[in-house]
């Protein structure tokens, strides 16, 4: 059955193999488990309730990614736009964790629309490259100042905005040498580095009196605090178009992203470089989100960490529903979620920055025209402490830019679209 399904012969792989792979896809990514409720919870939320939702969203839509497109990739709630969730749109602009959700809701409504039309390709040109890559870096910055803050190597300051923390507390010392853990375990090709440091810093601050030990395994949390939740009459309110805009922005680019670069790698994308079954590969990312905004959790997008399953051998969708099944076996380890502190996780918050901020290499760098508006959208996001922010004005930049130094046609129709209502947003709203 498994074979006729998946097609297994056909793309020369076996069950066994597509079964390691989704163990070593799980392991790369288990890290969300403990992560999305940490940062989530800061907006207010139930932290059992988002850990569940954040289990049940990454099965849905990585078993939607198997069962329905057929590809080795999983999904699960985004890094960067769970940030944004909390410290943007929640604790920055002073909007409820509902009508965030809401919001969510709504941009998985249009990345919907978007995937049924045929306009998806267009849209996706018409955004100019260096936006592209600039926007995954600004979201590595953004993601990079919230770790260092939550690790406290950084800290608030009356007169420089911020400063340097007190790096002598023993959960600063075990943020660090977590940190340094990461990354060495990166770079010998351990697999799952980022959980298995996050587990060890968590283990020596129970071991020094750091934090404490909550337990490993329990039935489910209530997810009842989070579930059905969501405000989509408050979402809809004009000024936050924009967070709708801003969610759904970044997880169509990051999702395509994603999408081509593990396809790629796993020798999937076909003789003219397009993806067979993308229509079915984003509707499963657009389901998911939705599903996701339901059950109480930020948008849901693939996870690039697909790329170590890959490269195990995984190259059917079987090695997703392996992965949607170990998420679902993972609702029975809340407590240790919970007791995973927030020292242990900005490590890996800030790992993943690293990773995301290399985009910026991409840009540019012989033409001014179009590595500034990149700089300006990438800085502007930490800085502002908004990715919506930082879209604008790149938007902006890129737009007023390539207009006035003669190069307008460079430039799609869209861009400049989008440029001028962004500038009536800031004006208006």
């Amino acid at each position: 059955m498994l074979e006729r399904y998946f097609r297994l012969s056909a793309h020369g792989t076996t069950v066994r193999t597509e079964i390691l792979a989704g163990i070593t896809t799980f392991l790369t990514m288990a890290y969300i488990i403990f992560v999305n409720p940490a940062i989530l919870s800061d907006a207010g939320m139930d932290f059992g309730a988002v850990f569940v939702a954040t289990c049940l969203a990454a099965a849905i839509g990585t078993a939607i990614m198997g069962l329905y497109a057929n590809y080795p990739i999983a999904l699960a709630p985004g890094m960067g736009l769970n940030a944004y969730f909390t410290y943007g749109v929640v604790l920055g602009m002073g909007h409820t964790w509902q009508v965030a959700l809401g919001a969510v809701f709504l941009s998985g409504v249009l990345f919907i629309i978007l995937t049924i039309l045929p306009v998806r390709e267009w849209v996706i040109n018409a955004i100019p490259r260096s936006l592209k890559m600039a926007i995954s870096a600004g979201i590595g910055l953004f993601l990079g100042i919230i770790a260092l803050k939550n690790a406290g190597i950084v800290v608030a300051h009356p007169a420089t905005l911020v400063t340097l923390g007190a790096l002598t507390a023993p959960s600063v010392i075990l943020a660090v040498c977590g940190f340094i853990v990461m990354v060495a375990l990166d770079a010998k090709r351990v697999p799952g580095a980022i959980i298995i440091a996050i587990l060890a810093t968590t283990l020596a601050g129970i071991l020094l009196g750091v934090s404490e030990f909550k337990g490993i395994a329990s039935l489910p949390p209530d997810p009842s605090a989070t579930f059905l939740q969501l405000d989509i009459a408050g979402a809809l309110q004009v000024g936050l178009l924009a967070v709708v805009f801003a969610f759904f922005f970044v997880d169509l680019f990051d999702t395509a992203g994603t999408l081509v670069g593990v396809a790629h790698r796993a020798g999937l994308l076909d003789a003219e470089g397009r993806l067979p079954r993308l229509k079915q590969a984003l509707m499963a990312d657009s389901v998911a989100t939705v599903a996701g905004s339901a059950l109480g959790t930020s948008t849901t997008t693939s996870y690039i960490e697909s790329a170590a399953g890959i490269k195990a051998g995984g190259r059917t969708g079987l090695t997703a529903v392996t992965v949607a099944v170990l998420f679902l076996a993972s609702l029975f380890l809340s407590p240790l979620a919970g007791t995973v502190p927030a020292y242990a996780t900005a490590p890996a918050l800030l790992f993943v920055a690293c990773l995301m901020t290399r985009g910026l290499a991409e840009l540019d760098w012989e033409d001014v025209t179009e590595y500034v508006p990149g700089v300006v959208a990438a800085l502007s996001m930490p800085l502002t402490f908004s990715i919506a922010h930082g879209i604008a004005f790149g938007f902006i930049t890129y737009a007023a830019i390539k207009l006035l130094s003669g190069r307008a046609g460079e430039a799609s129709p869209v861009v400049y679209v989008l440029a001028v209502l962004f500038v009536v947003k800031f004006i208006v709203i």
